[in-house]
């Protein structure tokens, strides 16, 4: 079995795999490179960039196809080194003001309450569907996108992360007649399919036309018309933050964003649903629910790796890497380190403390996590009020891919 087929993971992340590997080795090579599997090292490795670069070979493990697919991915602040990614990095997080936030916060509990509210009624769902709904609102709350263009970054989003699988490589569910002028001048420039049903690469520009295009109108616009969200306070910024470095935070956002707190609520959903007893126990002590949304992103790992470059030869775990060499850290597998998590395959909404390193280590922290965590409370909170107990209606529908562990389905029914 092969931790980077993407057919493994249709049938579920390979756990048992991943724990054999690691009790062999702390540091395994896999294909064309190492993959760094306990806890302690992938912290090691996340906080040290001048030992293992984000920039200098981009944060996949698959190589940009030319050198300036390379010097394209470099420009987003995912794959910067110090000190540009500092400078970015700053200018964002004072843009994310406490009052900002508060806003944004408040919003979000309003917006979980009404998707599940709407479906209340007809006895079951696709959770997986509802819940997409939430990051969607809340990443245009950010951006000041308009609502009704919304859906355009589930497009861009399933493009870009799902390019492994068949359906999501060319989804298109945006209606042009229901979407803003800046919205349609945008799919104008859309790729099409190929003849074989290809789409070009979405992590290249070409790719991407559309998605580039509307943030190039949005910075535009925040510019001369700025609002009171995220973006136009960085946008004020307009002497540091150019429309380039715009552009390419829209895209990070718009799929780094989205994408993960996609799979992570109906990810949170599933691991409450095999796991009725601790279902039962949330419900009966909704003090628990902090502590069980951190289980959640142990248990359910949306982004299961990222890949940086040894900077110069270095030890590792006893083992040795040369400059150059592919490193990547693998946090499906960190998050279940029996070193730091006691009974890792267990599932313990009470798990206290929880060290897991979802949401990343170092320098590259995400800075979206504290938003994740308000939706993630916001949408349980309105599950268990407004549903109460839950249960499967079908079986879930995995993503294909080894980068996201995600769900395009998720069927649900409950009785009121």
């Amino acid at each position: 079995m092969a931790i980077t087929d993407p057919d493994t993971y249709v049938r579920g992340v390979p756990y048992d795999e991943l724990a054999r590997l690691r009790a062999a080795s702390p540091v395994v090579r896999v294909d064309d490179f190492w993959a760094v599997l306990r806890h302690a090292d992938v912290r090691r490795v996340l906080r040290d960039p001048a030992g293992f670069s984000s920039q200098l070979g981009g944060t996949q493990i698959r190589d940009p196809a030319t050198p300036a697919d390379l010097a394209y991915v470099r420009r987003m602040m995912l794959n910067m080194d110090p000190p540009e990614h500092g400078r970015l990095r700053g200018l964002l997080t004072k843009a994310f003001t406490p009052r900002a936030v508060a806003k944004l916060s408040s919003q979000i509990e309003s917006w979980a309450r009404e998707l599940i509210t709407a479906v209340a009624d007809d006895g079951e769902c696709d959770f997986a569907k509802v819940a997409a709904d939430l990051p969607l609102l809340t990443l245009a709350g950010v951006f000041g996108v308009p609502e009704e263009d919304r859906r355009l970054m589930y497009d861009w989003s399933n493009r870009v992360i799902g390019y492994q699988d068949a359906e999501y490589a060319v989804s298109s569910t945006v209606d042009p007649a229901s979407v803003t002028e800046l919205a349609r001048a945008a799919l104008a420039v859309r790729p099409t399919p190929g003849p074989d049903g290809s789409m070009p690469d979405p992590r290249t520009r070409a790719g991407m036309p559309d998605l580039y295009a509307y943030a190039n109108a949005l910075g535009e616009y925040k510019r001369e018309h700025p609002g009171d969200d995220v973006m136009s306070n960085l946008m004020r910024h307009g002497d540091r933050v150019s429309l380039a470095e715009f552009e390419n935070l829209f895209w990070l956002f718009s799929v780094a964003g989205n994408e993960t707190l996609r799979n992570g609520l109906p990810g949170g959903m599933l691991a409450l649903l095999s796991h009725p007893e601790q279902y039962r126990r949330l419900l009966a002590d909704r003090s628990l629910l902090p502590s069980a949304v951190e289980e959640m992103l142990r248990w359910w790992t949306p982004v299961m790796h990222f890949r940086r470059t040894a900077v110069s030869d270095v030890r590792l775990s006893d083992v040795d890497i040369r400059a150059g060499d592919k490193v990547v850290v693998w946090f499906s597998s960190a998050n279940r380190d029996p070193d730091v998590f006691p009974d890792p395959d267990t599932f313990d909404i009470g798990r206290t403390p929880n060290d897991h390193l979802t949401f990343g280590h170092g320098p590259h922290f995400c800075l979206g996590a504290q938003l994740a965590r308000v939706q993630l409370r916001a949408m349980f909170t309105a599950v268990l009020d407004l549903l109460g107990e839950v249960t499967l209606a079908g079986e879930p529908v995995r993503l294909r891919s080894n980068f996201q562990n995600g769900l395009k389905s998720l069927p649900i029914r409950w009785s009121r």
